[in-house]
């Protein structure tokens, strides 16, 4: 990936001093060119062009960015109804990520998402131990965690 980069950006510079346009705009015209050139030639790299993962990590941002928002509305509502009738839960969510740095990821999300926290990681480093505020259905909160963050995670680390 981060030779494609590289490559990327050597390209746009050599775009920019043949053209002899030495502007932004004639930077971002040979970087997206050599971005172009890069899909076209995508079957010589050995991992998979790097615009992908990008767009990966973009579309984790806009979810991350949506759950928050969606779980702040959650929260308020609870907190706002003049009777409590919330159901707290600890439940064991366990997970396909293998790496450290997916895991860590996975749980700051779930941790900064309102009303749930990741209390404990396993020792083998398969299950997260989560707290939610107010979880009725738990198989329907574990489906969320694992059809939305997670699952954006693998797009993001695996090719």
């Amino acid at each position: 990936m981060a030779f494609q980069i590289l490559l990327n950006f050597s390209l746009a510079f050599l775009w920019m001093f043949l053209s002899a346009n030495y502007t932004l705009s004639g930077f971002l015209i040979g970087f997206l060119l050599g971005a172009l050139s890069l899909i076209m030639m995508r079957r010589f790299f050995k991992s998979r062009v790097y615009l992908g993962r990008v767009w990966a990590i973009i579309r984790l941002i806009i979810l991350f960015l949506k759950e928050l928002i969606l779980a702040n509305i959650a929260v308020l509502k609870v907190v706002l109804k003049p009777k409590l009738d919330m159901q707290p839960a600890f439940f064991k969510y366990e997970t396909k990520l293998t790496a450290e740095w997916e895991l860590t990821l996975l749980s700051s999300l779930i941790t900064l998402t309102p009303g749930t926290v990741v209390v404990h990681i396993s020792d083998d480093n398969q299950c997260l131990y989560v707290h939610a505020i107010d979880a009725a259905d738990i198989d329907e909160t574990i489906a969320s965690i694992r059809d939305s963050f997670e699952k954006a995670i693998l797009e993001v680390s695996r090719p």
